[in-house]
Formats: C-alpha cells, sequence, structure tokens
C-alpha cells in the first residue's frame, strides 16, 4: 500500500512519460489485462487513457485492472490513470 508521499513521487515521474495503452470499446478483457501485466513488469509505472465509447471512467477501470495484475493504482485524473508494480530489481526509488 502506497501513502501520500509515495504517491506524489509516482505522479510526478509519470509526468513525464507518455500513454501507453488505450481502453476502448472493447472494454478491459484477457489480451489487454495480458499486455499491461506484461509491460508493467518491464517499466513498473504506466499510463493509461480511458476512451468515452469504453463504458468506464478512468477511476473503474484503474481499479479492474489492478486487482487484476495486483498493482497499486496511484492516481486517476481525467481520462487517464497511472499504475505502479514494484519489480523484483526494484527500479524505481520511493
Amino acid at each position: 500500500m502506497l501513502n501520500s508521499r509515495q504517491r506524489a513521487t509516482l505522479r510526478s515521474l509519470a509526468n513525464g512519460i507518455d500513454t501507453i495503452f488505450q481502453i476502448g470499446k472493447d472494454g478491459i478483457g484477457e489480451k489487454l489485462i495480458k499486455s499491461v501485466s506484461d509491460c508493467i513488469a518491464v517499466r513498473e509505472l504506466i499510463k493509461l487513457r480511458v476512451l468515452e465509447n469504453s463504458g468506464y471512467t478512468a477511476i473503474e477501470a484503474a481499479r479492474e485492472i489492478a486487482e487484476k495484475i495486483d498493482a497499486e493504482v496511484v492516481a486517476a485524473i481525467g481520462s487517464r490513470f497511472i499504475l505502479y508494480k514494484p519489480s523484483k530489481e526494484k527500479k524505481i526509488v520511493i
């Protein structure tokens, strides 16, 4: 569980990264979950976006994906959200 200082640090680090995945009309399927899981295992911190036609809000999508891949929701702002999952090598120091 992240505390507020850790979340703030991760949010500031996420400002410099691009949005990697978009959740569209297909919603959150197994293929998306697998791709996000593989990506977060390497990068630790990823940014995703929810499109208007998805039927999800950013926080709903963030919580569902985080639960399925055992990650932490750092923030959900507008249509974007940030997920964090520490890797075994622990690249990001928070």
